[in-house]
């Protein structure tokens, strides 16, 4: 799944050339996770003022409200001047004056969602519950440490759950465990405050990292520009299982956390 990384070196490859283009057609393909919650006729004549990011989500806002789009499980976008017809897995186009948007998404779990304004009903269904940004200002290591003792489930499923802290899903949540040396089992509330520190700058530094390196294609990720990005590569621990540990040498070991695969180094991270 496309996580916080790959959604904003998405938004960063093509907020700029979409911005002050109007739109002059929108087409949808296939059924999504959500619908449209418009008739696409009604966005014709609208301008794209700029694109934002809350969490894992894409805000185009528009001169009359705005839409969300979300990537799914498997979906990417395409932004060009052009793009040939629609294949089977293309379930949005949005055609502006400055190139065609798509939403390529196998899985159809992604979503294109208009809005009116972020106090709409959907905008509010769906970003309300949202947790702290990790790379702005709001992401606090004491707060962080307060949530994190209110929270009887494993660190790691805390992480994932996106309401303390948002957008850090399964693989960059495995890489900053790693490098906080902390066991992803490990009930949060028994995060002592030196540790929740600690958690709380790896997250960042490897959320950073990620991004400078274009995010993560494990599978057909690619930004809006078609670039790939390549921390996988670099992963410490992410999707290593019988490796080496790069700082070790100990086998990295795969286990289970609510249907998700978790990758750590018993020895780095013993407790």
């Amino acid at each position: 799944m496309p996580e916080l990384p790959e959604v904003e070196v998405t938004r960063r490859s093509f907020a700029d050339r979409i911005a002050g283009a109007r739109i002059e057609a929108a087409t949808l393909g296939k059924p999504l996770r959500w619908p449209l919650g418009c008739a696409p006729e009604e966005l014709v004549g609208r301008e794209v003022l700029s694109v934002d990011r809350r969490g894992k989500y894409l805000l185009l806002n528009l001169d009359q409200g705005l839409l969300l789009l979300h990537l799914g499980m498997s979906g990417s976008l395409q932004f060009a001047p052009a793009l040939p017809s629609p294949g089977v897995h293309d379930h949005f186009d949005l055609r502006t004056s400055r190139g065609v948007l798509r939403l390529h998404d196998p899985r159809r779990f992604g979503a294109v969602v208009h809005a009116h304004s972020l106090e709409d009903s959907r905008a509010h269904k769906l970003l309300s519950r949202l947790g702290v940004e990790p790379l702005e200002a709001g992401f606090d290591p004491v707060a962080f440490h307060r949530g994190l003792r209110q929270r009887r489930a494993s660190i790691k499923q805390v992480l994932l759950s996106g309401d303390l802290v948002v957008g850090v899903g399964n693989i960059y949540a495995s890489e900053a465990l790693f490098l906080a040396g902390i066991r992803p089992t490990v009930r949060a509330d028994r995060l002592s405050a030196a540790r929740a520190a600690r958690l709380h700058g790896a997250v960042i530094t490897v959320l950073q990292r990620a991004l400078a390196m274009g995010g993560s294609t494990l599978r057909d990720f690619s930004a809006a520009d078609g670039q790939s990005g390549y921390f996988q590569m670099d992963a410490m621990v992410y999707g290593r299982e019988g490796q080496p540990c790069r700082s070790c040498g100990a086998p990295i070991r795969l286990l289970r956390q609510g249907q998700r695969s978790t990758y750590f180094c018993a020895h780095c991270q013993k407790a």
